[in-house]
């Protein structure tokens, strides 16, 4: 199908993207596309006014600073999963599609997505993440347990959108998921992150937004199926067409092994 008649704005700057978000009656940012334009060629939105934020400078820098990694929006699935900064990022990302989903795909417009099976939601919420948010009353930081209100949808207002991302480098991680072919969507994705004796792991795929455990840092072999038994315990999937609710409920427990295996077996280690 073809994409339904809109008009186009290449926006130079965020407060030019802004601007023209706020004026249109029904926007929509163009970034990667990845999730846009199929949505868009099934007439499943309708925005009058598309704005490519591609060209805007300075949204797609990547560096560390006091122990939390900045990432700008444009990122490309394919530069997180290169890069040797935040390695749990970098292993969601090299799990997203194909090559070519990754080499156009962006982590603002993932995060602003928010597909509950996405893999990037779950390590910004796992990593007590947040998003720096643009819009026409200035700048704002929303944490990740407040971005995600729902299946596709944010705590984003219609004239904003992100510019860019924090994610707190874990002392340890880990990162499972399983999909049914690859470059599919994961029917369920764990991500584990240690910060000192604090222990967040997050579910991706069981809910309407990235199921968060949160506990204390155990360690040994005893103390990964207890956190992974308790994690299964914790979610509440429900049956589709992917599976059933028994089956992600038995995924989340195996893929929390998995996941937890080098963050509770291992003592803490530092990010390559």
């Amino acid at each position: 199908m073809k994409c339904p008649p809109f008009e186009y704005h290449r926006a130079t700057s965020v407060d030019d993207a802004v601007a023209a978000l706020a004026a249109a009656e029904d926007s929509k940012i163009l970034a990667g596309g990845q999730s846009l334009v199929p949505v868009l060629a099934l007439r499943l939105a309708r925005p009058t006014v598309l704005v490519d934020v591609n060209r805007i400078p300075g949204l797609d820098g990547l560096d560390v600073r006091d122990g939390v990694l900045h990432a700008g929006a444009l990122v490309r699935h394919a530069a997180l999963a290169r890069q040797a900064l935040h390695p749990l990022a970098a292993a969601a990302a090299a799990s997203i599609g194909h090559a070519a989903i990754r080499s156009r795909g962006t982590l603002g417009g993932s995060l602003a997505h928010a597909d509950p099976a996405a893999e990037l939601p779950a390590v910004l919420r796992a990593c007590d993440g947040a998003v720096v948010v643009a819009g026409p009353d200035g700048t704002r930081r929303v944490g990740a347990d407040a971005l995600f209100v729902g299946a596709l949808q944010t705590d984003l207002a219609e004239p904003e959108m992100i510019t860019g991302v924090e994610l707190g480098v874990p002392d340890a991680w880990g990162f499972a998921e399983f999909a049914r072919r690859h470059g599919d969507f994961a029917v369920v994705s764990v991500a584990a992150a240690r910060f000192g004796d604090r222990l967040r792991v997050v579910v991706g795929g069981v809910a309407g937004v990235p199921h968060l455990l949160e506990t204390s840092a155990p360690s040994g072999t005893g103390a990964l199926d207890e956190v992974a038994g308790a994690l299964a315990d914790d979610v509440d999937p429900s049956s589709d067409l992917h599976g059933s609710a028994g089956h992600r409920r038995a995924l989340t427990r195996e893929l929390a092994r998995r996941a937890l295996a080098d963050v509770i077996t291992e003592p803490a280690r530092e990010p390559t």
